[in-house]
């Protein structure tokens, strides 16, 4: 995510813990899942006892009322015996919900959905849950004061979920440590587009209405889940990405992917362009497959199996956010932002932070993208432009301000999209690439990537993974003092 002027970036927070809370009901022990895993920016996003395997979003939505109707079925694997458990949801009326076919009773405090199934589920036991909606959804009001949620646009509405949105228009366990594949099925008027996320399976016009249909089948953290509604110029094309991923996609850390591909497959890309935007982002959005590329000889194969992006009007957003495999620009995007964006496919929504503390892991790798990719295309070096945040030279935008808290430790919620997440993060890698040497940081990154693909990981994971790879080196004073410790280190 970009939210440095009109980049954003959302990450933060502590630990995922999945509480159980016991209680006797009617002389009956019940167990019920936590209401919130107690992530210290957010500890009400999330939910305790259940893990979720995939969601199936049907929403009918109609611009002209700002009605949205909806329907989310949940797929999804208890963690211990749960009695009850809880879904997050802000706003909308919930008309019904039902677990495994049979209706259940539920109720509502704030953002949490309480669900009490007619039947005690058994640790391991995989059960579907259905919720059925309606309402005018919300925009939500970030910490740091920019709009999520669901945000009205010029001709439709735009959904952006980072930190906490993807509960203004869907229910679910929003928390980026629990993963799953998406379908998400849109229905607008005859006229009116939309999009959202990974493939287009189908699109059908009946009664004057039109349903489209996408398919994600990687893991997506709900917070780059999205849909866009409005009038777009609809661009498909395919392109060529490595086939060979060779990670495990446990998320487990072994460092089995080595990320080299040698099989190449066809990677369909879509783009959906407000027209008034369409000439002005028709040249960088045409540089997509050779930023992809890039990025594979930098990072490894590409995570996923499509790509794109979604431009609306400037104004429609606050920030570009990388909303997976399709990010969103507000107005056209320059070839930076472009570069940032696609490079969280790899850092960010393919390895996703287990907390937002750990929202240095998306940004500072993105900012370092832009580094590499300056370097690589006749900008300046990735030490020139260390050289010059270090210095605080008049011409390095915002780097007064990036040492005033760790990056690995952003002071509260507010703070995790903050500059310092970004630049001070990247200045982080760039510190490892001194230490290491080029060619050994280019394999960290990719090794990396592989080891943590489709998973998630934590500052913990990552400064680890480095010692690892890099066992003769000492990494001590680039932890101590570039990671987690304060104000500006005496030594470049």
């Amino acid at each position: 995510m970009e939210r440095r002027p009109l980049v954003r970036v959302v990450t933060a927070v502590a630990t995922v813990a999945a509480l159980a809370l016991s209680a006797c009901d009617s002389g009956a022990e019940r167990t019920v899942g936590a209401a919130g895993l107690r992530d210290p920016y957010f500890p009400k996003m999330g939910n305790g006892g259940y893990d979720v395997v995939h969601y199936d979003v049907k929403v009918d939505y109609d611009p002209a009322s700002r009605r949205l109707t909806g329907e989310t079925e949940i797929t999804a694997r208890a963690t211990q015996a749960l009695s009850a458990f809880n879904l997050d949801l802000k706003g909308l009326k919930v008309e019904s919900v039902s677990v495994d076919g049979t209706g259940a009773r539920f109720r509502r405090a704030g953002q949490e959905l309480t669900v009490r199934p007619p039947d005690m589920l058994a640790d391991g036991e995989t059960f579907r849950t259905v919720v059925r909606y309606a309402g005018t959804p919300e925009t939500i009001n970030d910490p740091d004061g920019s709009r999520e949620g669901w945000l009205l646009t010029a001709d439709g509405a735009l959904a952006l979920g980072e930190p906490t949105g993807s509960m203004a228009w869907f229910p679910g366990n929003h928390h980026p440590a629990d993963k799953a594949t998406f379908d998400v099925q849109v229905t607008v008027p005859e006229g009116v587009q939309a999009v959202s996320n990974g493939q287009l399976r189908r699109e059908q016009t009946q009664n004057g209405r039109t349903t489209s249909t996408w398919h994600s089948p990687e893991p997506t953290a709900s917070y780059v889940a999205t849909v866009a509604i409005g009038t777009f110029d609809m661009s498909r094309y395919e392109t060529t990405a490595d086939g060979n991923g060779n990670g495990d996609g446990s998320g487990n850390g072994n460092g089995s992917g080595n990320g080299s591909g040698k099989n190449s497959r066809k990677l369909p890309v879509l783009t959906a362009v407000d027209p008034t935007e369409a000439e002005t982002s028709e040249k960088v959005l045409d540089g997509i497959p050779d930023v992809l590329e890039w990025g594979e000889q930098n990072f490894g194969p590409y995570p996923f199996s499509s790509a794109g992006a979604i431009v609306e009007r400037p104004g429609d957003a606050d920030y570009a956010l990388e909303t997976q495999t399709r990010p969103v620009f507000p107005g056209a995007p320059g070839t930076e932002l472009l570069v940032h964006e696609l490079a969280h496919e790899w850092f960010g929504n393919s390895v996703t932070p287990k907390t937002w503390q750990d929202m240095w892991l998306n940004e500072g790798f993105a900012s370092y993208a832009e580094w590499l990719w300056a370097e690589d295309h006749g900008g300046d070096s990735a030490q020139e432009t260390f050289d010059a945040l270090y210095r605080g030279d008049p011409e390095a935008e915002h780097a007064d301000a990036i040492w005033s808290f760790a990056p690995a430790d952003p002071p509260s919620a507010a703070h995790i999209s903050d500059d310092t997440v970004y630049l001070r993060g990247a200045m982080v890698l760039h510190k490892i690439r001194q230490t290491v040497g080029g060619d050994a940081f280019r394999d960290i990154l990719k090794g990396w990537a592989a080891a943590y693909r489709h998973g998630n990981a934590n500052t913990a994971d990552f400064t680890a993974y480095v010692e690892k790879k890099a066992p003769d080196k000492d990494f001590t004073l680039i932890w101590a003092d570039w990671l987690y410790g304060k104000g500006k280190p005496d030594h470049a």
